[in-house]
């Protein structure tokens, strides 16, 4: 998983120089909205309102942005959004789920599909690449939490099931289901996480090189460039070498 886990710190670092900050911000305040629609509008009694939260606040989300969407759901102000996951094949053969949240599911689809298309790409049937992704709780901390073998025996106590530590910082890895109690168990233990959220994890990757790199990145870019895509998750594998020059 490292080239999973170095593609998402590559991503974190170029979302830091990204101008559009704005249309980062309005994707997770959309989830905020949603979350807060099919549940309870307080954050304690809503466990996917919670991640919300916490995701927009780790992206530095304003507090008035975030108390505003809420705001929204229970104002009955917004569209009615459907969630909708796209499953396909990027350049080289790299499996990808794209997952949105739209209020006109032709016009995504139509989308979508021209976007995988004019990048290299090919969409998929539902499941046509799922069956290669686990759904997995995710929660994240920086280097200076603790050393690797801090942090594993944190992660051990609190019930996770995998730890991924490198000098960038600590991914911890629990069953989705587990997520909201070893979130917590852990920072009792290490303190507020970076992030923590459910996401996709490859059960198998596929390995790329500099130019399949280079048309993935690019197939990337133009799904987050879709005001309706919240996520994309790809099972890409790359050298130490390749993500170096990139």
């Amino acid at each position: 998983m490292a080239g999973h886990s170095k593609w998402a710190n590559i991503q974190h670092r170029k979302g830091r120089q990204d101008a559009a900050r704005s249309k980062l911000f309005s994707k997770l305040s959309k989830e905020i909205t949603v979350a807060a629609k099919m549940g309870d509008p307080d954050p304690e009694k809503n466990p996917r309102l919670r991640l919300a939260v916490k995701e927009a606040k780790s992206q530095s989300v304003p507090k008035d942005v975030i108390e505003r969407a809420i705001k929204k759901s229970t104002a009955g102000e917004g569209d009615d959004y459907e969630e909708i996951r796209y499953e396909g094949y990027g350049p080289g053969g790299v499996a990808v789920i794209v997952e949105a949240m739209t209020d006109n599911r032709n016009r995504t689809a139509s989308s979508v599909r021209s976007t995988f298309a004019k990048n290299g790409g090919n969409l998929g049937e539902t499941g046509s690449v799922g069956f290669m992704f686990e759904r997995k709780g995710e929660v994240t901390y920086p280097a200076d939490a603790g050393d690797a073998d801090t942090v594993m025996m944190a992660a051990i106590e609190a019930g996770a099931e995998d730890v991924d530590s490198s000098d960038d910082g600590h991914i911890i890895y629990c069953a989705d289901t587990d997520l909201h109690a070893v979130s917590q168990a852990l920072e009792a233990e290490l303190g507020e996480s970076q992030s923590t959220k459910l996401i996709w994890k490859p059960t198998t990757t596929t390995e790329l090189d500099l130019e399949g790199m280079q048309k993935l990145m690019k197939l990337m870019d133009a799904l987050d460039d879709d005001d309706d895509v919240q996520r994309v998750t790809v099972n890409f594998e790359a050298s130490d070498e390749v993500m170096e020059q990139l």
